[in-house]
């Protein structure tokens, strides 16, 4: 996952061209890059140190805490697992006082409790799987076209559908779907999420082709 957020998120970043972008812009880019050379901690102290200079902006903070939620997916240790969650919501917090893009927001919230449900699931799952769902029900009700809470809501769903032995490839033409809205996006060079579409495409690899 971590992977095609960066590259699709970066070569946005770079689009804009060096010599074309703000201070700020360049900064973004440079905190992505060290995200890119498996330095995510460098890269999420970066941004909370734009995110002190750009009073007004969330999308440092967004960054940061999609960092952290990113890379405490694969973390085994309990302890380091919960203290890089609490962290990112923390950072996600901070966001949202900043008048973030509600949507955005609400799928790396998601995203943030299904990486602690997998640290016990026994314990958290029950606690935590309606307010996933719940998150994804309301999000769709606001912006139900926005692609990556439509790769984001599909993924949870395979996820709770093969919990429960159904077969995933049920979610195919789903996947299909998410990616039409991956192409409708505007493709202009941006700093704002564009991420997803590269992981869209992996799933329906691993899960439709073959089917």
């Amino acid at each position: 996952m971590q992977a095609f957020i960066i590259t699709i998120a970066l070569s946005l970043f770079t689009a804009i061209g060096l010599n074309a972008q703000t201070q700020y812009e360049q900064e973004m880019t440079r905190a992505l890059e060290l995200w890119e050379d498996q330095k995510p901690e460098e890269a999420a102290n970066l941004f909370e140190r734009i995110a002190g200079a750009e009073a007004e902006n969330w999308l440092p903070y967004y960054y940061a805490a999609q960092i952290k939620i990113v890379e405490s997916f694969p973390v085994t240790n309990r302890v380091q697992k919960e203290q890089m969650l609490t962290e990112a919501q923390n950072l996600l917090d901070k966001a949202k006082n900043r008048n973030a893009d509600k949507v955005e927001i609400m799928i790396l919230q998601a995203m943030l409790h299904t990486s602690r449900l997998t640290i016990d699931p026994s314990t958290y799952g029950m606690k935590l799987a309606p307010v996933i769902s719940g998150i994804y029900t309301e999000a769709s009700k606001i912006e139900p076209n926005n692609p990556r809470l439509f790769l984001s809501k599909t993924e949870w769903d395979m996820g709770t559908a093969a919990y429960y032995g159904e077969d995933p490839k049920k979610y195919c033409p789903t996947l299909e779907a998410g990616l039409e809205l991956f192409a409708e996006e505007d493709h202009a060079p941006t700093i704002a999420p564009t991420w997803g579409e590269q992981r869209m495409k992996k799933l329906i690899e691993q899960t439709c082709n073959n089917k």
